[in-house]
């Protein structure tokens, strides 16, 4: 039951983290909504690292390039770049769009690390970019031009970045504790963020303190030391108690939330093209994972 309660209250936060974002854009705009989802995360997460350099658990041989190279990919750049189109979608359409990373995880590992794909796995690819067709009114193209790239194409973007980083970490840093490389993540994602506050947004500090209110401050804790800290406890809980398979059933359950989130709290709608390109998407992402099964007799031969 403490594993089902942990699913559900993730796919709760994670859902609820497209309003949050929703809500910051308007003070903070794209970068700042980097930053300070990234800070507030780090500060959940700093006590436990802490604790951890005290009892000597921390890893001795650190390799900074690659952790790096995970803050960027894993936070830094694709939640920019989700902030970026919810500027264009809406918090709904933007989470449905998010539950296609297992698709394009199973892509970018064909393309870039060279990872053999059966027969199941490319069908729930093509089935999940019939779903993101669906939800462009079967204009796909139209995404590819600069006066639409904006929303979806961007979307697609964060997801593919995603998809790297899932297979780079597995590659690189199978093993490395959890707390220090979240932390890290978050950290190189706020610099990220500062970064791009630097270069579009110099006097962002200042407007937000005039412009900060109640629901700012709630959003800043929702998105960033619930969302970006508390939500990755949970997660790699589920992982460490569960299973990863039962830890990836959170894909499924965050657009449904986020509909809901975004229906209650914003007046978003749940249009009948969006449900149909969730569905589709779902059915997209439940081949693009499944694995090719051994057969029991054939088990069997090579164990005898």
């Amino acid at each position: 039951m403490k594993l089902y309660g942990a699913l559900i209250s993730l796919s709760l936060i994670w859902g609820l983290s497209f309003v949050f974002i929703e809500t910051l854009m308007d003070t903070a705009g794209v970068w700042g909504t980097v930053f300070l989802r990234c800070m507030a995360g780090v500060v959940i997460l700093v006590p436990l690292v802490f604790n951890k350099w005290r009892k000597h658990q921390l890893p001795r041989s650190i390799p900074w390039g690659i952790l790096i190279i995970v803050g960027v990919f894993n936070a830094g750049l694709p939640w920019g770049l989700i902030a970026l189109s919810q500027t264009v979608l809406t918090s709904n359409t933007a989470a449905v769009l998010n539950a296609t990373t297992p698709i394009m995880t199973g892509l970018i590992g064909f393309l870039i690390f060279s990872v053999i794909l059966n027969k199941w796995q490319w069908s729930g690819i093509v089935i999940g970019f019939i779903g993101i067709l669906v939800l462009t009114g079967f204009e796909f193209a139209n995404i590819l031009q600069s006066d639409h790239f904006i929303g979806i194409g961007t979307m697609l973007l964060a997801t593919s970045c995603y998809g790297f980083v899932s297979h780079f970490t597995r590659r690189y840093l199978r093993g490395f504790d959890v707390i220090f490389l979240t932390s890290m993540a978050l950290l190189v994602g706020a610099i990220v963020g500062l970064t791009g506050i630097l270069l579009t947004q110099p006097n962002l500090f200042v407007s937000i303190g005039t412009d900060m209110d109640l629901s700012f401050i709630i959003s800043v804790i929702g998105l960033g030391c619930v969302g970006s800290g508390i939500a990755h406890l949970l997660f790699y809980y589920m992982i460490d108690q569960g299973s990863a398979e039962f830890a990836s059933m959170v894909t499924y359950l965050v657009p449904v939330t986020a509909l809901f989130w975004g229906h209650l709290l914003l007046g978003e709608p749940v249009t009948s093209q969006l449900i149909i390109g969730l569905v589709v998407i779902f059915a997209g992402v439940y081949l693009s994972t499944r694995k090719k099964r051994v057969s029991r007799s054939f088990v069997g031969k090579k164990a005898s």
